[in-house]
């Protein structure tokens, strides 16, 4: 499957080779109708899902950003919404095939960290897999990772570096930390979110770990980003709902889009 999803792609993008790839969480696809060369709907490539989260429109979208060749995920798939794990990070795969060597890694996140305020960028220095499930078991793909990959620099200690710079020179106060992953679907409870600030988390959510261990598997360099979009259940009293997360994540689209083509410009 993801030999025909390749060639499928390349059918319809001809020459182009993408250096970089993004994975727009909810609330930050916006980047993603600003520039578009090309797009595909994730229906129409074999072994891709169809994404059902409101603010995940569903499309691989191809286009040419600061000067760099950029493919674009315009939604991702949830193991929540229940696709076996290997499946919610096959894209990575498919991208890795078409040529992307640094992949920036977005989404929408609770702040476990209480200094952390909603629309605050943050950028992940590492993670917690607490979903339970890895998306390396199974048969291993030797031509494209080795068995047992080291996790010691999942995200890449020279792009949080540049990220920060980037921050600076644009005026963005960028938090960093830890991101924890929980399967979802349900929001955390206040029990779950002080272990996880016990554990050492800055953040939590239900996405990123799966794609972000297969690209480290496959060799990419890893910028993630975390658009802190509320404060988990318990670091205050208020309600969490979605629509606050896509409320936070449009009053931060702005400078998410101004650092993330920077961050395409100088890697």
């Amino acid at each position: 499957m993801l030999n025909q999803a390749v060639e499928f792609i390349k059918s319809k993008i001809g020459d182009f080779v993408p250096q970089i790839g993004i994975i727009l969480g909810s609330g930050l696809g916006e980047l993603a109708d600003e520039y578009c060369d090309i797009a595909i709907p994730y229906s129409d490539i074999p072994g891709f899902q169809v994404s059902t989260v409101k603010g995940h429109k569903g499309r691989l979208v191809f286009a040419k950003i600061s000067g760099k060749n950029v493919v674009m995920m315009q939604g991702r798939f949830h193991f929540y919404e229940g696709h076996p794990i290997r499946q919610v990070a096959f894209p990575v795969k498919v991208m890795k095939k078409l040529g992307v060597e640094s992949l920036i890694i977005t989404n929408a996140a609770g702040g476990v960290n209480p200094n952390f305020h909603p629309s605050d960028l943050m950028i992940i220095t590492d993670h917690i897999n607490a979903m339970g499930v890895n998306p390396l078991v199974g048969a291993n793909d030797d031509s494209m990772g080795e068995r047992f990959p080291d996790m010691s620099e999942v995200y890449n200690n020279e792009y949080i570096e540049l990220v920060h710079k980037i921050g600076d020179r644009l005026g963005i106060d960028l938090q960093e930390g830890v991101y924890m992953a929980l399967p979802g679907a349900s929001y955390e409870t206040p029990a779950e979110v002080r272990m996880a600030r016990i554990m050492g988390a800055d953040a939590i959510g239900m996405s990123t770990v799966p794609e972000a261990i297969v690209a480290n598997w496959a060799g990419m360099k890893i910028i993630g980003l975390s658009c802190i979009c509320n404060s988990a259940a318990g670091v205050n009293s208020v309600v969490v709902t979605h629509q606050d997360v896509i409320r936070a994540a449009n009053t931060a689209k702005d400078k998410f889009k101004a650092l993330v083509k920077e961050v395409i410009k100088k890697i």
